[in-house]
C-alpha cells in the first residue's frame, strides 16, 4: 500500500532507499552499518527493501592510490570498477549479523528506456526481493558515459521506486530537511510537506533556484521526489544520520504521493 503520509513509513510494504556518495565513503564508511541497521529493521518486520547506493568511484580511488576524484571518463571507469567490489562488500560485512544477502543491480538509462531490459530488470528485482536479499542498485559507472547517464542517483532511486512499483521512496541526504533557502542563510525554513501540485519556482534548495531539470545537491532531491511523487510514491527526504528515525518519524520534508 503506497505510504500517504510519513506515518505510513513504519508499516510500508516496499520501500526504496537511496544514500549517496558523501554519507558512505571514505571517512564516513562509518555510516554503512547504521544504514544497514535500518534496514534490517524494516527487513525483519517483513518489509521488501532495495537500496540505491552511490559511492563507487569514491570507495574505489584509495585502492588506486589516486590522489583525488579523475576526470577523465577511463579512469572514472576503472575507479568504479575496483571501488563497486568494494562498497557491496563492505554492505555484506554488515548485513551478515542479519542473515541478510545483498544482490548487486547495476543498470544504465538504456536498460530502463529499451522495453525488453526494462522488463528483465524489474523481473530480476521481483526474484530478488522475493527471495528476500536487499538488492543494492548502483549506476553502472564502468560501462555508463556522460551521455548515457541518470544524471545522479537520486533520479535513479526515483525510476527505480517506479520501476519495482514501490510504495515509498527515502532520499538520504547530510541534513535532516530541505530548506527555502541555505541552510546556512537568515530565514531559511525547513520545509515539512510538499503537495503535488505545489509551486516550488523561485526556492533555492543549496546554492541552485529550483527550475524542471534541478541540477546538484538538494536540487536534485527535489526533482527526483517530484518524479517519484507523481507516479503515486511518497518521498522522505531527510538525513543519513537520521535514517534509524526515517520509517516513520516526524522528520525530513515530505512529498506527497499524487493520487491520479
Amino acid at each position: 500500500m503506497t505510504a500517504r503520509t510519513r506515518a505510513d513509513l513504519a508499516t510500508a510494504s516496499r520501500i526504496v532507499v537511496k544514500v549517496g556518495s558523501s554519507s558512505i565513503s571514505g571517512e564516513s564508511s562509518w555510516r554503512i552499518p547504521v544504514i544497514v541497521e535500518a534496514l534490517a529493521a524494516a527487513h525483519a518486520r517483513g518489509a521488501e527493501v532495495v537500496l540505491v547506493s552511490s559511492g563507487a568511484i569514491a570507495s574505489g580511488i584509495p585502492f588506486l592510490r589516486l590522489d583525488a576524484r579523475p576526470t577523465d571518463l577511463a579512469t572514472q571507469q576503472a575507479a568504479a570498477a575496483v571501488g563497486q567490489n568494494i562498497l557491496v562488500y563492505r554492505y555484506q560485512e554488515a548485513l551478515r549479523p542479519f542473515d541478510i544477502v545483498a544482490g548487486q543491480v547495476l543498470l544504465t538509462t538504456g536498460d530502463l528506456e529499451n522495453p525488453t531490459s526494462r522488463s528483465n530488470a524489474r523481473r530480476a528485482m521481483e526474484r530478488l526481493l522475493g527471495l528476500r536479499t536487499l538488492p543494492i542498485v548502483n549506476e553502472n559507472d564502468t560501462v555508463a558515459t556522460q551521455e548515457i547517464r541518470f544524471g545522479d542517483n537520486d533520479r535513479l532511486g526515483a525510476l527505480v521506486a517506479q520501476l519495482i512499483e514501490a510504495d515509498a521512496l527515502i532520499l538520504l541526504s547530510d541534513i535532516e530537511a530541505l530548506y527555502t533557502k541555505p541552510p546556512t542563510d537568515p530565514g531559511a525554513e525547513p520545509i515539512d510537506i510538499v503537495a503535488p501540485d505545489a509551486d516550488l519556482t523561485g526556492l533555492e534548495f543549496g546554492a541552485t533556484v529550483v527550475n524542471s531539470v534541478g541540477t546538484g545537491g538538494a536540487a536534485t532531491k527535489v526533482s527526483a521526489a517530484r518524479l517519484a511523487a507523481a507516479s503515486g510514491i511518497g518521498v522522505l527526504v531527510t538525513s543519513a544520520d537520521l535514517v534509524d528515525k526515517a520509517l516513520g518519524a516526524e522528520i525530513g520534508t515530505w512529498f506527497e504521493p499524487a493520487t491520479s
